[in-house]
């Protein structure tokens, strides 16, 4: 049975994997892409024949699609239990970054100290075996070895009150642990942004933040703090009386008023006009 004529019909339904450009394609197969710079037909993609333009765009897209692959398939390739994988080389476009570059964190205390006095930190397994429960327990922190509520024995030091509940005493140890690491974290923070705003003295950075929080929490009280009591220590902040001049003006009068506003914003140097202190003349 001739069954050439059957496969040749069967073979013509599909496209060659042979691509033939003028220009060859830019291929970059550690990014798995492809750049065309061939001229396109103009007269295409301005027809108004949608149907035309949009084959003539698939036919574009699967050529440079299949030069692709072929660059794929002319690679070193391994075979594993799934499939066959190629090896791709290492990209060799350069991508602009989506992010700028990351700045250096700053040190904290420890980081500084443990630089000054040469000690390197080892790392240890986060978890460790618990012989009472036979399995193996984070090392700090929920559940941890050291946990408090696990205890079902715990010794009483001499000199310690006999009769203090030695429990209570292990979770207000834990408590305060806590709370200081808290304190600590919050102080490496402080100092870090004194130290990127070029701030010798975190303290000084503490408390003008601490002035410019009560203040605008002063002035955002209806009074504007008037009737606010006043705390120990608390500075005084020096407000500014704004004068408001009567309705009942003479047309004249504004006339001027507004002429001389505008002589003088005319006549500033270029690219020194006030506008804040304008509008405060302008008020007055």
């Amino acid at each position: 049975m001739d069954v050439s004529s059957a496969l040749e019909a069967h073979k013509k339904k599909f496209k060659t994997t042979e691509v033939e450009k003028v220009i060859p394609l830019d291929i970059d197969l550690g990014l798995l892409t492809a750049s065309d710079i061939n001229v396109l037909d103009d007269s295409l993609l301005k027809s108004k024949d949608t149907a035309a333009l949009n084959k003539y765009l698939r036919r574009i897209t699967r050529d440079g699609a299949q030069l692709l692959i072929n660059s794929i398939f002319s690679r070193p390739t391994r075979t594993t239990e799934d499939s066959v994988i190629a090896e791709l080389p290492k990209p060799f476009l350069k991508l602009p970054r989506e992010k700028h570059v990351p700045k250096p964190k700053p040190l904290t205390r420890w980081e500084k100290f443990a630089q000054t006095k040469g000690i390197q930190s080892t790392k240890r397994s986060q978890k460790v075996f618990d012989e009472a429960t036979g399995e193996y327990l984070p090392r700090w922190g929920y559940r941890g070895v050291n946990d408090a509520e696990k205890q079902w024995l715990v010794e009483v030091k001499d000199g310690a009150d006999p009769f203090q509940d030695q429990f209570q005493k292990l979770r207000d140890e834990k408590k305060e642990r806590v709370n200081k690491n808290q304190r600590r974290h919050q102080r490496n923070l402080e100092e870090s942004a004194a130290e990127q705003r070029s701030i010798s003295n975190p303290r000084s950075m503490q408390k003008k933040d601490l002035q410019r929080t009560l203040v605008l929490s002063k002035s955002s009280t209806a009074s504007m703090g008037r009737f606010d009591r006043q705390l120990v220590g608390e500075p005084k902040v020096k407000g500014v009386k704004r004068k408001f001049k009567s309705n009942d003006v003479d047309a004249g009068e504004e006339k001027d008023t507004s002429l001389k506003l505008l002589k003088k914003v005319v006549d500033a140097p270029k690219g020194k006009i006030d506008v804040h202190k304008a509008i405060r003349k302008l008020k007055k």
